[in-house]
């Protein structure tokens, strides 16, 4: 098993705890020198809140936890490939690294939808690696949406 592997198994577990809890299954963790800083997942249905998504989550309690806005040398993991809004609060962040496991083609923003890894209006730049655990990701996600239609 790989270190990226080994990481994005925790990001699952947020996940389905996400799915427990009626909330679409996507969990992410952030990771710094080797360790855990925080994790989170999808919290939109409960809270009303459109921006609670597992990786502003995350965002918002690591900044909280490290004292500073920045997150700087820090890889995310996440299931489902970032949406442009999660993205553009990465880049926010400076978050120097994003792992992923689905690719998401109706709002992916790393490639399979969009392309802002190359966009020239960032001023920063994340090194993206996608598909890891990438049955397993998108496999609880697409459960979760079948057994709701």
């Amino acid at each position: 098993m790989t270190e990226d592997e080994k990481w994005m198994y925790l990001a699952l577990n947020e996940a389905v705890l996400a799915e427990t809890e009626g909330e679409v299954p996507v969990g992410a963790i952030l990771v710094k020198n080797e360790l855990l800083i925080g994790k989170a997942h999808n919290t939109s249905i409960s809270k009303n809140d459109a921006t609670a998504h597992a990786e502003i989550n995350l965002i918002r309690t690591a900044c909280k936890k490290l004292k500073n806005y920045r997150l700087n040398n820090t890889t995310l993991y996440v299931t489902l490939e970032p949406c442009a809004m999660c993205f553009g609060a990465m880049m926010l962040a400076r978050i120097n690294r994003i792992v992923y496991g689905a690719h998401d083609s109706k709002t992916g923003v790393c490639g399979s939808c969009g392309d802002f890894k190359n966009a020239k209006f960032f001023n920063h730049k994340i090194i993206i690696s996608g598909g890891i655990l990438q049955n397993e990701c998108r496999d609880l996600i697409q459960f979760f949406f079948k057994s709701r239609r």
